[in-house]
């Protein structure tokens, strides 16, 4: 899909108290930033951010960091905050590589990750960029404490099957899997939809999911 880069985006992101700009400051230092022991969630590559917010609002007892590269992406998720009537001290939002998470986080400091939707990298040469490669699930497991959490979410059946296959060859396992979550009760439950996942199943695709830990 092609990216509309909006234009003073990144000046806008930059400005905005909902973003971070300096997060490997706070590696180690997140509970203290938002100033409880609450767990701490984080999702990679969170597009519009309507996913992050919506289980920010749905549990204020856990703290989300919400990850995006694309300064024109962030901006909307930006937007969506500002505009969030109800008080929410507990998101906040970097516009940043994935590969360098290992510098904003601490070790054990995460206890879940969030992948919905990530770019399948198609050709094989691209393989190790797939969010659910071994060389992530790597920094994953430096980042993530013992009892934590990887959720990944996509339409993509390649891109499925390779994570199924690429999730033994690591510290990982596949607890739960499904390519058909919703008609799937169990993984279902309390599901939170993100746009891409609305789009796509509106459209008649089968949306997979699948669950690992240690």
């Amino acid at each position: 899909m092609r990216l509309r880069n909006i234009r003073g985006s990144r000046e806008k992101m930059v400005e905005s108290e909902f973003t971070i700009n300096e997060p490997e400051k706070l590696k180690g230092k997140w509970n203290e930033f938002f100033g409880n022991d609450n767990p701490i969630h984080i999702e990679i590559g969170m597009g519009k951010g309507k996913f992050l917010t919506t289980l920010a609002l749905n549990n204020p007892d856990i703290n989300y960091v919400g990850i995006e590269k694309y300064s024109s992406v962030l901006l909307r998720a930006i937007e969506k905050r500002e505009a969030m009537e109800e008080e929410c001290n507990n998101i906040i939002f970097i516009r940043m590589e994935a590969e360098y998470i290992t510098d904003v986080f601490a070790e054990g400091e995460v206890d879940k990750i969030y992948l919905n939707f990530s770019d399948p990298w198609p050709k094989d040469r691209h393989a190790k960029r797939r969010l659910t490669s071994r060389q992530f699930f790597e920094r994953y497991d430096k980042i993530l404490n013992k009892d934590g959490v990887v959720e990944f979410k996509t339409d993509n059946m390649d891109l499925f099957d390779f994570s199924l296959e690429e999730i033994p060859n690591t510290r990982f396992h596949v607890e739960q899997s499904t390519k058909d979550l919703h008609n799937n009760e169990e993984m279902c439950k309390g599901n939170v939809m993100t746009e891409y996942e609305q789009k796509f199943s509106s459209m008649g695709n089968p949306i997979c999911k699948l669950i690992a830990k240690r």
